[in-house]
């Protein structure tokens, strides 16, 4: 069984998965969800979990710099509590503070990925991130 990792934002959800092993992750794919229409996407989060045998979803919990908790960390929360209404799965949390700030560094590093282009792979890269941090914590 595997692990999913989930950047979960308002618009979309970054989607990785560890290896069969669980030591390293790997961007999947980004799935758009509307958070104001309450369309959260749980076919394609399913249909997902299910080719990648998941067992384990990570959902990165955007905490404060203070470690407190606001609307988005709730918003993560939420968004993990219909995934273990739909789906036999666990369901942890794993402070995700500045991994898309990493995971923008990354990309500006590389030099030759426009903006438009990191717009397109950040919630992706953010969510291996994530997903890396908790497999190497575990």
């Amino acid at each position: 069984m595997r692990t999913m990792g989930l950047d979960v934002g308002s618009k979309t959800v970054g989607v990785a998965v560890s290896d069969a092993l669980g030591w390293t992750a790997q961007g999947v794919e980004i799935v758009a969800i509307n958070e104001e229409e309450a369309d959260f996407n749980m076919k394609r989060l399913g249909q997902l979990i299910q080719e990648y045998e998941v067992s384990t979803v990570v959902i990165g919990l955007p905490k404060n710099m203070n470690n407190s908790e606001g609307p988005r960390a709730e918003a993560s929360r939420n968004y993990g509590d219909l995934l273990t209404q739909h789906f036999p799965v666990q369901v942890v949390y794993q402070d995700e503070r500045l991994t898309t700030v990493q995971a923008e560094r990354m990309l500006v590093e590389k030099g030759d990925v426009s903006r438009k282009k990191r717009k397109k792979v950040i919630d992706k890269l953010a969510a291996v991130l994530i997903l890396q941090n908790y497999l190497d914590a575990h």
